[in-house]
């Protein structure tokens, strides 16, 4: 999640039928071999500054703190890595919008791309584009089904499901809890989703877990959850995919309905989230969430420019440990993957400074 709103929507949206064909029919995989390791030896070039390569980057959305917080990141990170970056192009959670942003930047000569792919599958029709120019493309946060792209940098999102999955059952013993639900047509959503079910299913059977989906959108996930704690008042625990999306509708919801109990406090909903933004971390200090795994904005650029800078370079890499504490894996798609960590926050660590939402305003 990263996420987005309506709208209010984070990284991941639906697509109209007509770009799922457009989908399709757009096919290709890479299969990429070399090193695990990302010190950069290439040499310079095609990724360099100074007009060299230059590099367009491609956002989701623009309304979300999560991807608010990436986008200033970009230019930092591109300068950092040496890489010559276009001004960013916000394609507004719209996946069809984000094809047309793709072709635009095709055609205003660039050599590489860094593009947060708004759906899986829609975003292989812009994919195909790039492979018949020969430009390379690097996929941050959301990885495509299929098509051709240098690497994902993203952080491992059945993890995500896992880590709320296993802080809500040990402060949730039983009863109630609600997983607010992104995108399905989004393998981040599904991903989640999936990974959260499964565990509580498998560790803490004593919980049952009711479902929102929300499609990463905030008036979506605040008007499904006020119906459902009318149904449901004794929920004792929620997750939520995107904090950066869903962490203001849902503490509005529960206050609304004198819900919002501090941590401590009789009544106190355990709540966890993705993202971790600014936002959240104040809310965990407040006593209003417990806890957020952290996904690393700072990262996805810095390694969104690395990998670009490699790709137009002519490097590659295989699965492996990494040396900025990752592990890249080859999908089933054969698409590799960074996995980057994504560390949980709670109150006993929301000062660390080292956390990325400890860095920004």
């Amino acid at each position: 999640m990263a996420g987005r709103t309506v709208r209010n929507r984070p990284s991941r949206v639906g697509t109209s039928r007509a770009v799922r064909i457009a989908a399709a029919a757009a096919c290709a995989s890479l299969v990429l071999t070399a090193c695990g390791s990302t010190k950069d030896t290439a040499s310079p070039g095609a990724g360099g500054g100074g007009g060299e390569g230059e590099v367009g980057v491609i956002l989701p959305l623009l309304t979300s703190p999560f991807w608010q917080s990436y986008n200033d990141y970009v230019p930092k990170m591109a300068k950092s890595e040496d890489v010559d970056a276009h001004k960013t192009v916000n394609s507004n959670s719209d996946p069809s919008q984000q094809i047309t942003d793709i072709n635009n930047q095709l055609n205003q000569g660039v050599k590489g791309l860094v593009v947060a792919p708004l759906d899986s599958a829609a975003i292989s029709a812009g994919l195909d584009q790039a492979e018949r120019k020969g430009v390379p493309v690097v996929a941050v946060d959301v990885a495509p089904e299929k098509g051709k792209v240098a690497m994902v940098v993203r952080a491992d999102n059945v993890a995500y499901g896992e880590k709320a999955c296993d802080y809500l059952g040990k402060q949730v013993k039983t009863g109630k809890v609600v997983q607010i639900m992104g995108d399905l047509a989004s393998v981040n959503g599904r991903e989640r989703s999936e990974a959260f079910r499964t565990c509580v299913k498998k560790k803490f059977p004593k919980l049952k877990v009711l479902e929102i989906p929300a499609k990463w959108e905030s008036d979506t996930a605040a008007s499904k959850l006020d119906t459902l704690l009318n149904s449901n008042p004794d929920i004792k625990g929620i997750y939520m995919q995107a904090g950066g999306v869903y962490l203001a509708p849902t503490l509005q919801t529960l206050k609304s309905k004198k819900m919002l109990k501090k941590t401590g406090e009789k009544g106190h909903i355990t709540v966890i989230s993705n993202d971790g933004i600014p936002q959240e971390f104040d809310a965990i200090r407040k006593g209003q969430i417990d806890a957020t795994v952290s996904q690393p904005a700072d990262a996805y650029a810095k390694y969104g420019m690395y990998y670009i800078k490699a790709a137009m370079n002519g490097k590659k890499f295989k699965p492996g440990p990494t040396d900025h504490d990752s592990t890249i894996v080859k999908l089933p798609s054969g698409i590799l993957e960074d996995q980057l960590p994504a560390p949980l926050v709670t109150k006993e660590n929301v000062d660390d400074s080292t956390l990325w939402g400890n860095t920004v305003t």
